[in-house]
């Protein structure tokens, strides 16, 4: 149980347009959810955040009968209540309009038409999971996520409702040495590369929290070492809310087109611009979807 002494008295309402599928969206969180930065059920989702250099918790509601979530947040964010209201619509993509995404994906979308982009409340968290997750699974990946903020995260002076721990910063992975990152089962070329992103985020060099161009932002992903055209893709798509992007190299989107190349696959994704990462969650789902024109 959530209790309310811990979170200030204050409820924002962040509406949206519906439908909206709750239980898909939370899902996808409570799946990849980190240990002591992410906690929640069927449903409530909460979370660690530091908002301009202040930390604090978040707690996310639907409100029965409503187009709408309910909002709460300890009383350190309060004063940044606004910035907090922004980053939240954007991890649960509340300001897509599903009518205009149903029109441009037709039948793809027609049984799942309240599915939404599952973002992050702070990019570089974003961008370091998405690293991580190359070539292992969802569960590795949310396993080495976790050893990672256990290990080096700050701790939350006054805990709430099993949120304890902040993600690491920028800063402190940047002096993380190879041996380091290696001990909790991360690859070495991997945790070189984790390094060296991390001081360039560090060093102002690189931005991956205030992005307002997610094409240009992925591009300058690709130009970091270890950062191939999925894991800029997926992140765009998680970090920065990108609607446009699709997955052409993911394996179970290849899975969706036997027999046809890359190139075939890029073509015929165009029909869904400019809600390709909608198309992509979808193609993710819909196990039984076959090509038009497929034998």
């Amino acid at each position: 149980m959530t209790d309310p002494a811990l979170w200030h008295p204050e409820i924002t309402l962040l509406p949206y347009i519906p439908p909206y599928d709750w239980a898909l969206v939370n899902g996808f969180l409570r799946t990849r959810a980190i240990a002591g930065v992410e906690s929640g059920d069927a449903h409530h989702y909460r979370r660690t955040l530091v908002v301009n250099g202040v930390p604090g918790c978040c707690h996310i509601s639907p409100v029965p009968g409503e187009a709408a979530l309910a909002l709460r947040i300890s009383p350190s964010l309060h004063p940044q209540r606004q910035e907090v209201v922004r980053r939240v619509r954007r991890q649960w993509d509340l300001d897509a309009d599903p009518q205009a995404i149903a029109a441009v994906l037709g039948p793809l979308a027609a049984d799942r038409p309240g599915l939404r982009l599952a973002g992050s409340v702070q990019g570089y968290e974003q961008t370091v999971r998405g690293m991580l997750g190359q070539l292992v699974s969802v569960k590795m990946a949310a396993t080495l996520t976790e050893r990672l903020a256990a290990r080096w995260g700050d701790r939350l002076e006054t805990p709430h409702d099993g949120l304890s721990v902040l993600f690491p910063a920028a800063e402190t992975v940047a002096r993380l040495t190879v041996d380091d990152l290696r001990s909790i089962g991360v690859q070495a070329r991997r945790s070189a590369c984790l390094i060296a992103l991390s001081q360039a985020v560090a060093d102002g060099a690189l931005e991956v929290d205030a992005v307002p161009d997610a094409e240009q932002g992925m591009r300058q992903l690709l130009a970091q070492p270890g950062i191939g055209p999925w894991t800029a893709s997926y992140i765009g798509m998680r970090a920065w809310a990108a609607r446009d992007v699709f997955l052409t190299s993911d394996y179970l989107i290849k899975q969706r087109f036997p027999g046809m190349t890359p190139g075939q696959i890029t073509r015929y994704a165009a029909r869904w611009q400019p809600f390709r990462s909608y198309a992509t969650l979808h193609l993710w789902l819909a196990a039984d979807w076959v090509p038009e024109g497929s034998a």
